[in-house]
Order: structure tokens, then sequence, then C-alpha cells
């Protein structure tokens, strides 16, 4: 079966580079082997994927002698539509594909955001390519599906595979072909590094903070405030090491602009290790040898999930929301929401309660990853 993944954003993000890498490997298992239209081939063979796949350039220039580019460029200027210009970047890699079985539009949370009505347009050239559609391993904030422009693009994937029951709820009352199954990074495998000197495994706590969380604050600076009374809670009260790990690097949105400055204002203490970028792979090592977790970035946490450390996850999305409730049956105590966060020692408490109920936490954990161990090789039932 021929196959093709796209909307892949780029490996700096590692957990696009970790969607990729799992569903290139439960596809291998059917003995099918995808292609990969990438944002960023570059980073992607810096990351080691072309090991896995063949990785296409998917955002490529515009062509502005063209009569599509004429209609867009007018579209954007009378109307302020820049849906159809962003959607010529694409026009070209999608064109020169052969013919394909299916295309997996690489969900994760695009469908969580205001600008999901682009991929209408992607969808539609995808279709011409592609003999079924499938929306892969995603995530959709239910308010987006009252748009009639995305349920009509919803309606037209051949099927939906939801990571989490909230997006899977309301994804199944709109395109009946939708299936629930653990997020593919939950198959990650792990990759063993030399782990710095001062970071003690086992002894140590992790923290991953995201620029996006900070844009979603109630009150300024109230989130890294949060951040930093954790911090002295567990520099003050507990004999743990604190591992700042960053997870996406990308130049507009990149974890360790927030991480340093937390660095900076305790690094005189000893007790801070900045964790270097590494893949996808040797982050989640990492974050295994963590004692506990606190983590923005949804692959971080599930990292943290998929090898048993107790996690406390600062979310401000569906995903979050449902990934937690999926795993311990009630979000509540698991997720702390950035957009709620409102006195500076919500996250402490947070992750107090967390340590308080350290066993709890790993016998649910280990019972939920034994299940969806379980399930990887019925991941594709249904689907092909």
């Amino acid at each position: 079966m021929k196959t093709v993944m796209y909307v892949h954003g780029g490996s700096k993000n590692h957990g696009c580079e970790a969607i990729v890498r799992t569903t290139a490997e439960i596809f291998k298992k059917k003995d099918i082997y995808p292609t990969l239209l990438s944002y960023n081939r570059q980073e992607d063979k810096q990351y080691g994927l072309e090991d896995l796949v063949e990785i296409i350039q998917e955002i490529q220039p515009i062509n502005k002698k063209t009569i599509s580019f004429v209609k867009a460029y007018l579209m954007q200027k009378i109307s302020g539509n820049y849906h159809m210009m962003d959607v010529l970047m694409h026009k070209k890699a999608i064109a020169q594909l052969p013919e394909k079985d299916m295309a997996l539009f690489i969900g994760g949370d695009n469908y969580c955001y205001s600008d999901a009505k682009n991929y209408k347009f992607i969808n539609q050239l995808m279709k011409k390519k592609a003999k079924k559609l499938v929306l892969w391993g995603t995530s959709v904030e239910p308010d987006l599906l009252k748009d009639s422009e995305i349920r009509k693009d919803i309606i037209n994937f051949d099927y939906i595979v939801a990571r989490e029951s909230i997006s899977y709820e309301a994804l199944k009352a709109v395109n009946a072909n939708t299936f629930l199954r653990p997020d593919p990074a939950f198959y990650l495998p792990i990759e063993k590094i030399e782990l710095p000197s001062n970071f003690k495994s086992k002894n140590t706590v992790g923290i991953n903070l995201s620029p996006l969380i900070l844009e979603k604050e109630k009150e300024e600076g109230c989130i890294l405030r949060n951040y930093e009374k954790l911090i002295e809670y567990i520099i003050d009260y507990t004999g743990y090491q604190v591992a700042l790990i960053p997870h996406v690097i990308w130049k507009s949105n990149d974890d360790r602009e927030p991480l340093k400055k937390l660095y900076e204002k305790y690094k005189d203490t000893g007790r801070l290790i900045m964790i270097e970028d590494h893949n996808c792979m040797q982050q989640k090592y990492i974050i295994s040898q963590c004692k506990y977790f606190v983590g923005a970035r949804t692959h971080s946490t599930i990292a943290a999930y998929s090898t048993c450390v107790p996690t406390l996850v600062v979310g401000y999305s569906v995903k979050a929301r449902g990934i937690a409730r999926d795993l311990f049956g009630d979000e509540h105590n698991y997720l702390i929401s950035a957009q709620k966060m409102e006195h500076q020692d919500e996250l402490k408490e947070a992750f107090m309660w967390i340590v308080k109920n350290e066993e709890t936490i790993i016998e649910c954990l280990k019972s939920k990853n034994k299940d969806y161990k379980n399930y990887k090789m019925r991941y594709l039932e249904g689907i092909c």
C-alpha cells in the first residue's frame, strides 16, 4: 500500500518527530513504508528520520506567475482571507506526488486552532492524489466543529484516528468512521545516552516550560512565577535536582527561552541542570530517569506517562485534558490549566499532590501502558 504522511511541521518539534517515528513503525508491521512530506526536510535529516522514511520538502516557494497566485492574492487583499495564499506553498509538492493509496494528515493539535480552515484546501489537493484520506492521531477543540467549513472538511476524511476521548466523542458525532487510539508516541522507543554528571537518576524533577502557555496566562507573569515557586520549593524542602528539559526548539517557539530564565535565576544553587537538545528518543530516556515530571508540551508528558513517571501537566487545550482523563479517569489533580492560573502557589500545591499520590499514579500508569502495548498490534484495525 502506497502511503504518504503530510502536514508535518519538522523535527525540531520533538512531538512531531515522535509521531513520524512511531507511525512509520506501526505501518512497518504491515510492510507499508510511508513517504513523508515535511515543512522542513533539513530538520528531519538532522534528527535521522531519513533512515525511516523518504522525505520530500512540502513547503515550497510560490510561483507568482500563475492564475492561482493572482486569485489568492486578490482574495487576501479584498476579503482578508489568507488561506488560499498559504495553501499555494503546499501545491507543488503534492502535485508532484505519484498516486497514493492512503494519505495520513498527521493531525496532532492542528485542528485545535483557528487556522484549521487552511487544511480544507490542502486536503482537497491531497484528495486528488490519494484514494483515502486519514486524519491521524488528532485532537480537535469541539467548539471548532461548530464551524460549517471545518465540519465539511472533517466529514471528507475516510477515516479519523483520535488520540483521546474528548476529541473522539466530538469527531464521532461528525464523522462515523472515527476510531479511538492512544497517541502513537506512547510507542516511542528509548535511546539511552550518557546523562549529565549532576543529573541524579530517579532523584531529579524534570521540568518543561513552553512559550505557548505563557501566551495563555490570565495574568501577566503568573505562570513563570508559579514555576519559580515550584523550583524554590524543590530546592528548599527536598533533595531533588531539577532538570530543565526543552521539547520544541523552533526559532519562533523555543522552550529554551523561558527555561533559560529559570536556569539563570537559580543556577548558583547548583541544583539545576539545563538539558541540551536531543532527538525525541533520547529526550524520552532523559525524562524516564526523572523521579517526577512537570510538563507543558504534550509529547514531553507522553514521554513521562509512557515510562511511568508521575506527571503534572500544565495544559492549555483539549489534548492535555483528554489524555489525562483517559489515563486516570479524571484530569482533576493531574492537570493544571494555564488559562486559569491565578495565584503563585498553584503549581507547587499541585506538584505536592502528585508526590503524595506517587504510588497510586505509578500503578495506574503501569496498567494503562500495558493496555496500550497490547493495543499496538491492532492499531490499524478497521483502517487498513
